[in-house]
């Protein structure tokens, strides 16, 4: 099994941006910035959450959103502020509100079949 990886483009409420090399991980719920993106970004905890690791240790770390350009689309998202040593991370709910889906077998993001019921 192989990683994906994607560029994406950041952007914060005063317009600045950085460009950020992406693992996909569609068994991770967020999209973590490192702490170095965020500061940058300019970006500000709005909540709290607490996350389990796949060891099982519990860490705790602030939400706050920002816009993301992929090259499959763009939109606004919830991410994770990372601290000191996180690495960046592009989750599940970002590639849903993209309407995206990671093909396993080819490893690139595709649209995903919206239904409507």
């Amino acid at each position: 099994m192989g990683l994906t990886y994607i560029q994406g483009v950041v952007t914060g409420k005063k317009k600045k941006s950085a460009t950020v090399e992406f693992p996909v991980d569609s068994g991770a719920m967020y999209t973590l910035l490192p702490e170095t993106v965020w500061k940058l970004l300019g970006l500000k905890p709005k909540r709290k959450m607490t996350f389990i690791l796949a060891d099982g240790t519990h860490i705790n770390r602030d939400i706050s959103e920002c816009h993301i350009a992929l090259p499959q689309g763009d939109g606004h998202t919830p991410v994770i502020l990372g601290e000191a040593g996180d690495d960046p991370l592009l989750g599940a709910v970002t590639l849903e509100i993209l309407g995206l889906v990671l093909d396993p077998f080819k490893r690139t993001l595709q649209p995903m079949r919206a239904v409507l019921t």
